[in-house]
């Protein structure tokens, strides 16, 4: 399975539209491609807070309809980060976006951890309920988002749902960086399973974005990284390592927490 993580330069000064525009061209960009993975809420910055409201899109917006047609112009599957939804019901929504090759929505994952405590995201967004898991012919895709990555416990419950490949999608900053690295390996290492992390470069909301999008496989190595500007990070993948790791190392059959209650004596 080949994947291509864009990683994306979000730098101010240039508009929705217009990144809109570029990113669909790089996705098509990628027809010899399995997966397609871009970033966090690309379309205006992660950390671009005041935009939220100002750019929030219904799940079915311009951002939708142009990555459902990327994806299916290049014949791949696509991750196609997030946008803040609108949910003409209820609060916006930190939502990713799964599309078939066909230009399907596949899945759309509302993101369950929210960044900010006491402001930001944290109270401008509300909190998805659902954990998503995607099947496609090579991998099951486990679906998380940014902040996500810190909590082991959602990671635990997409490998218990079947997941075999974990994609973050994120717009991490640059000062927080060394997390992101070590976090990325250690969910790949408890769950047995490949992650690729894809994130953003540049600076949008006087913020610095960390860029360094990786792969890691099930053993923990790094497969591929890239470095701190906008590039296109692709790699091939042995979706049958999943399931090696976890033959040859069975520690998730040795769980005890998490499960049935402990037996006392």
């Amino acid at each position: 399975m080949r994947a291509s993580l864009i990683q994306i330069d979000v730098n101010e000064g240039e508009s929705v539209e217009s990144r809109r525009q570029r990113v669909t061209a790089l996705v098509r960009e990628q027809g010899g491609a399995d997966l397609v993975v871009l970033p966090e809420l690309w379309t205006t910055g992660a950390f671009a807070y005041e935009q939220f409201t100002t750019e929030a899109e219904p799940l079915e917006g311009p951002t939708y309809e142009a990555m459902a047609k990327a994806a299916s112009d290049a014949g791949v599957w696509l991750h196609a980060g997030s946008i803040p939804e609108r949910d003409p019901d209820g609060p916006l929504y930190n939502t990713a976006l799964i599309f078939s090759p066909s230009g399907e929505l596949a899945a759309a994952y509302r993101k369950i951890h929210r960044f900010g405590f006491d402001k930001g995201e944290a109270v401008l967004m509300g909190a998805g309920q659902e954990l998503v898991t995607v099947r496609l012919p090579a991998t099951t895709l486990g679906v998380t988002t940014c902040y996500d990555l810190r909590f082991p416990e959602l990671f635990r419950g997409l490998v218990d749902a079947g997941a075999e490949t974990l994609v973050v999608s994120a717009g991490w900053p640059e000062r927080r960086r060394a997390h992101w690295t070590l976090l990325a390996q250690a969910r790949a290492v408890e769950n047995q399973a490949f992650v690729l992390a894809c994130g953003t470069a540049g600076t949008h909301a006087g913020v610095p974005q960390a860029g360094h999008s990786i792969v890691v496989d099930p053993w923990g190595e790094v497969l591929a990284e890239a470095g701190a500007g906008e590039e296109v990070l692709t790699v091939d993948l042995d979706p049958a390592g999943v399931a090696a790791t976890r033959e040859q190392f069975p520690a998730l059959k040795d769980r005890l927490l998490g499960l049935d209650p402990p037996r006392h004596r």
